[in-house]
């Protein structure tokens, strides 16, 4: 059996995010190369706040990716940032981690290989029945 590992993105936030900002950054999410299913990972480390632009952006990556079967974690977010995540009810939408490499490795523990064909009760019953 061969397990496929599929490639995570990670990008950089800015301090400050501006509507040119968000609109390059967009762009470059659409045009990921990993087209299906995209993995991203967002480093917070330089934000400051937590502004509205901000969270609309972030609002918008995830979609980017859901659309794509993808989805986009939270890397080495502010300590000062988290609770305002918490209150916004953000981090039910996103799971976040200390690190990059902790984000990452979250992807990864997803591809696992898919369990063997298991029949439903009906089946065993049927089964039983003949084995009888």
């Amino acid at each position: 059996m061969t397990l496929q590992v599929r490639a995570v993105t990670l990008k950089h936030l800015p301090e400050e995010m501006t509507e040119q900002v968000e609109r390059a950054f967009l762009i470059e999410l659409r045009n990921v190369p990993h087209g299906d299913r995209p993995r991203i990972v967002m480093n917070c480390s330089s934000l400051r706040g937590m502004s509205s632009p901000v969270i609309h952006f972030l609002l918008c990556c995830l979609e980017e990716a859901m659309k794509r079967n993808g989805d986009v974690r939270l890397s080495a977010v502010p300590k000062t940032l988290t609770a305002s995540l918490q209150t916004l009810g953000l981090d039910r939408l996103f799971k976040m981690f200390d690190s990059d490499l902790e984000a990452i490795k979250s992807f990864q523990r997803g591809a696992v290989p898919a369990p063997p064909l298991v029949r439903n009760a009906a089946a065993n019953a049927v089964a039983a029945e003949n084995a009888a």
